[in-house]
């Protein structure tokens, strides 16, 4: 019998390739080399050089511990173009679940309109004192740690004539080089954090969300009451919304990699 077009035995490698990755299900999530030889029909030694070559370019992974495979997070980044044209809300949704969770915080999703931050999502704290951001609120302040997170992706002169031709306000600055200064070290580290400068019982911690260009297309904001953030409880925001963020991006196709762009 002649082998089907999409018969890894026909020789082709990229029917080969995706007959193993056809492997992996929802009920089939983590495949040892055997496995994938029965699935496919394919010598065990066939299968495991390939495998070696899937794991090399990040589509598939292994576990150091089974040796068993699951599909890889490089699959995003083949897929990427298409990936950012799904709604990001839907994306970030999950991980907004998730984050809230881990906080025990209120959390949201805001994306940029050209001078202000707009809460596009939201999951709210299940404390019963917290700080919620309705969908649709907006931010037009330099204090703002939304705001910060897509200011910091703009050159100096992009964000001088923000702030003398629109609806931008300097706030939690004293002049406009402390704010560069500031954005400068958002760009670095990848967060940005608002501690009371907009209300004053108010905490704000924001990272940015890029597509598989690296655009920060969101920003994943928590929102939480001063009193019960001091310094430790700061970080430990920061590294759940750095986390949050990577998460939405590798689902967009993108990576995370802060970057200080143009305020040098």
């Amino acid at each position: 019998m002649t082998p089907a077009k999409n018969d890894p035995r026909s020789g082709s490698v990229i029917s080969t390739m995706m007959a193993v990755l056809r492997c992996f299900d929802s009920e089939h999530r983590h495949l040892g080399v055997v496995e994938i030889a029965e699935g496919t029909g394919l010598h065990k030694s066939s299968i495991s050089r390939l495998m070696s070559t899937l794991e090399a370019e990040r589509l598939v992974e292994r576990d150091p511990v089974t040796r068993r495979y699951s599909l890889g997070l490089g699959l995003l980044s083949v897929a990427g173009t298409l990936l950012a044209d799904l709604d990001v809300r839907r994306a970030a949704y999950p991980l907004l679940v998730e984050l809230a969770d881990r906080t025990a915080e209120s959390c949201s999703l805001m994306v940029w309109t050209g001078d202000q931050a707009v809460c596009v999502e939201q999951v709210p704290s299940s404390q019963t004192i917290k700080h919620t951001t309705a969908i649709g609120t907006t931010y037009g302040t330099t204090a703002s740690s939304s705001v910060k997170t897509f200011l910091a992706e703009l050159g100096r002169a992009e964000v001088e004539a923000l702030l003398t031709g629109s609806r931008l306000e300097l706030q939690g600055h004293r002049s406009p080089a402390r704010l560069h200064e500031d954005l400068a070290r958002v760009a670095r580290e990848g967060v940005a954090v608002n501690d009371g400068d907009t209300d004053p019982g108010e905490v704000g911690v924001g990272a940015p969300v890029r597509d598989h260009r690296g655009v920060a297309v969101a920003t994943v904001l928590v929102s939480a009451p001063r009193y019960r953030t001091d310094a430790q409880r700061l970080a430990e925001l920061a590294e759940h919304v750095r986390w949050a963020a990577t998460e939405i991006t590798r689902g967009l196709g993108g990576q995370s990699v802060p970057r200080a762009v143009g305020q040098g």
